[in-house]
């Protein structure tokens, strides 16, 4: 978990220092990098297609293992909350476990639904949502813990 906020926190160093914004004085932004922190941490990768069609990358490394995690995510304006949106979407995941959570790899389809704001006049993005999935495999099944809240660096 420690080295996965180190890395983290040394690429957002490397973007932020490389990367100059063009969402700092917009309540919207094209692409976020940062961390989602739930039960363990992970990185996360948010890009924008066209207009309110995004992608999100997510890999999760916590004590039982690690997951990786792809989402489709359409959002939606919150009428008079500038800078706020809905999303919800699809998505699909891998997950790489130890021993005593199903030594193996397992696949699984995700959905979510949460929040995402971006703060005006600064390059900063969070979120918050909820990613129920289904995995397939011996003693799995659906799990509804899945989720968090992300700070991501826009740009």
């Amino acid at each position: 978990m420690r080295k996965v906020m180190v890395l983290a926190a040394a690429l957002f160093i490397v973007i932020s220092s490389q990367a100059q914004s063009r969402s700092t004085n917009s309540s919207s932004y094209k692409t976020a990098l940062g961390v989602k922190v739930w039960d363990g941490g992970g990185i996360s990768l948010k890009h924008f297609f066209n207009g309110n069609n995004a992608g999100e990358l997510i890999g999760y490394f916590w004590s039982r293992g690690a997951r990786f995690t792809g989402l489709y995510e359409i959002h939606g304006d919150i009428t008079g909350a500038q800078g706020l949106k809905w999303y919800i979407g699809p998505g699909a995941h891998i997950g790489f476990y130890n021993t005593k959570y199903g030594n193996g790899a397992f696949i699984g389809v995700d959905g979510v639904l949460g929040l995402d704001y971006k703060f005006r006049g600064a390059p900063i993005n969070m979120s918050i949502d909820w990613q129920p999935s289904f995995e397939f495999g011996d003693n799995r099944g659906f799990v509804g813990s899945w989720g968090g809240l992300g700070i991501r660096y826009t740009f």
